[in-house]
């Protein structure tokens, strides 16, 4: 029996329930998580969720670029990285390998990031306006490397998809995709720490730039 298995056969002794959990207590445990009703939201919540995702990325110290449309994002990534003094080389999903990198004077390697990359690209399943936090999912085809091993994070975020709350972007989240994957992953700006003496250090435990390209 594993450690998991362990605990968790703890939990339902105690609980005064034998055997596995069977398909009925499933359905009835998914059922009440259905109908519960939501819990009181922030006055932030009914402002425009684009507006604030702004104004919260801003407070964060994420950058944040707007362009008219998809095609747009190479030469967007390109001006960044100019800007920046950067390399103009980017390691990314799948999903962006499309795009015309090679027309805007940029190499994009779709690989998994190792440690010689400083630019790592990704998209996101959804952002949230409240906190200006960036909602990832893991994945075959959405490794966590991309956003936590480069010096540098940049996000393709959709404008369509970016929600007020945090409670509205697990709703989504159930609703598009059902079973949740193994892992998801919150960005709330650059990695930082204030454990050595109370002073704030960027880039403590992940990137030390994160920047987002809104897309329509």
């Amino acid at each position: 029996m594993s450690a998991r298995d362990n605990i968790l056969n703890r939990i339902r002794t105690q609980s005064q329930r034998t055997g596995v959990t069977s398909a009925e207590e499933l359905v009835d445990v998914r059922a009440h998580i259905a109908e519960r009703a939501r819990g009181p939201l922030p006055s932030t919540a009914r402002e425009n969720p684009l507006t604030r995702f702004i104004s919260e990325c801003e407070r964060l110290k994420t950058s944040v670029d707007s362009v008219a449309s998809l095609n747009d994002v190479p030469l967007a990534l390109a001006s960044y990285l100019r800007k920046n003094t950067l390399k103009m080389a980017v390691v990314g999903w799948p999903s962006l390998s499309a795009q015309n990198w090679a027309e805007a004077g940029v190499r994009f390697d779709n690989r998994l990031a190792n440690a010689n990359d400083m630019v790592g690209m990704t998209d996101c399943f959804c952002a949230i306006g409240e906190t200006g936090t960036l909602l990832l999912l893991s994945g075959a085809d959405t490794p966590k490397l991309h956003a936590l091993l480069p010096e540098t994070h940049i996000c393709i975020v959709s404008q369509k998809r970016i929600v007020a709350t945090m409670e509205d972007a697990f709703q989504l989240l159930r609703q598009e995709k059902g079973t949740l994957p193994r892992a998801t992953f919150l960005v709330s700006g650059p990695s930082r720490t204030a454990d050595i003496e109370q002073t704030i250090v960027i880039g403590a435990h992940g990137p030390y730039r994160v920047h987002v390209i809104l897309v329509p």
